[in-house]
């Protein structure tokens, strides 16, 4: 017979004498609340954003670009506490995507060299 967290909690407390509070449906305690996003991960978005803004101004800008602005992006709607660097990984984002689109009409092909 398996038991759930919920009869185990409830025959603990049966047994000990102690009552659980009522939940809003009157059988036992309420669940706990779903966990809130922490500004953790929007910092971590903002910080990331600009680092792969930066490198991709030198090496892959045609997938750090836009994974940049994404990343920006998401750190913005999650109203991120680092609101410059997230700021400043957007305009680095679109950047790479300028300087990709600069080279690709001057060499006329995706790929590029720093070499003449």
């Amino acid at each position: 017979m398996t038991l759930t967290a919920f009869t185990r909690r409830s025959e603990a407390a049966a047994a000990t004498g102690t009552a659980e509070p009522a939940g809003p449906d009157g059988h036992g305690a309420t669940p706990p609340a779903a966990p809130r996003r922490s500004t953790r991960d929007a910092d971590g978005l903002a910080v990331a954003s600009f680092v792969l803004g930066l490198v991709g101004l030198l090496v892959m800008n045609i997938l750090l670009g836009p994974a940049a602005i994404v990343m920006a992006l998401l750190a913005l709607a999650r109203s991120t506490a680092r609101r410059g660097r997230a700021l400043l990984g957007l305009a680095l984002g679109i950047a790479d995507l300028v300087v990709l689109a600069f080279l690709v009409t001057g060499n006329g092909v995706v790929a590029w060299n720093f070499g003449g």
